[in-house]
């Protein structure tokens, strides 16, 4: 696999190499975030002086479908020890799919010094690199964030019916069994959350885990995701894209791939996604 820099892409700068976090681990500019599907993993073992951000427990609200605020976001922040000036490095299980749903979280908030480990834990693991149970405990710091802006990289369920009747480009990142109607959830996942499967009219299917390598869960060259993307589903760079899963985590990780590795200026995720629409009374459905 060519070296980050060499693939092509827009923004090789917002990914970072496994080598390039090893030897940053003592480095007190750097924060390494663990942030997985699987909430057991950190536990029995992360990357030495890695913090975990809980997606559901640290980045959601509580009561609210929603994420957290501007003070629950300075909360989180003042607890993992992040300043302004902290580069937050991002990684974990199944390819980096929950990585990218917290650096795109974070990024509602404006916390642009944020990267993605390129391949997350199962390269770290495939490389022998340390791993630890420690957990660490950095101190307090003041962090004052902006009110969240959903703005420019989150879409709701209007705006999907508004960019849908419109007719611009939507990707279903989802399995072909859930696009198609099949299923309501993943293969080997439990088949509940929404009461009518199918997609949302006109958009394409393009599953999310094609943008990464099975055999190290390293992101592919530009070339390859341009012919995914463009050469086979007709995706325009300059287009207004939006980008939806079932509940808005994979699709975070099409989000990333579109706006940082291909350098697509308008891409938004509809973290709604299949569990609202697919829910929701008079909205239409394709199968």
């Amino acid at each position: 696999m060519p070296a980050i820099a060499d693939r092509g892409y827009a923004r090789p700068d917002v990914l970072v190499a496994t080598d390039w976090v090893a030897e940053h681990l003592d480095d007190a500019s750097v924060r390494i975030v663990e942030s997985n599907e699987d909430q057991l993993l950190y536990p029995s073992g992360h990357i030495p002086g890695a913090v975990q951000v809980d997606w559901a427990a640290d980045l959601n609200d509580p009561i609210r479908r929603d994420y957290l605020d501007k003070v629950g976001f300075e909360k989180l922040m003042a607890r993992i020890g992040v300043t302004k000036d902290t580069t937050v490095v991002f990684y974990g299980d199944k390819n980096n799919w929950w990585a990218t749903y917290a650096f795109w979280v974070f990024q509602l908030f404006g916390h642009t010094k944020a990267k993605v480990m390129d391949g997350g834990r199962l390269k770290w693991e495939q490389e022998g690199r340390p791993l630890t149970r420690d957990v660490p405990r950095y101190p307090a710091t003041q962090y004052t964030a902006p009110e969240r802006d959903d703005h420019a990289i989150r879409a709701f369920k209007d705006e999907v019916l508004k960019h849908m009747a419109a007719g611009r480009p939507l990707v279903d990142v989802r399995s072909p069994q859930e696009y198609s109607g099949e299923r309501t959830h993943m293969p080997e996942y439990p088949q509940e959350g929404v009461l009518r499967g199918g997609h949302i009219p006109g958009a394409k299917n393009v599953p999310w885990a094609r943008a990464a390598n099975p055999e190290n869960g390293t992101f592919k060259t530009a070339d390859e995701l341009r012919a995914i993307y463009e050469k086979e589903q007709g995706l325009d760079k300059s287009a207004d894209v939006v980008a939806y899963c079932r509940i808005g985590e994979r699709s975070s990780h099409t989000w990333f791939v579109l706006t940082y590795l291909l350098g697509y200026p308008h891409v938004r995720n509809y973290d709604g996604s299949w569990t609202e629409w697919g829910n929701s009374v008079g909205v239409p459905i394709e199968k």
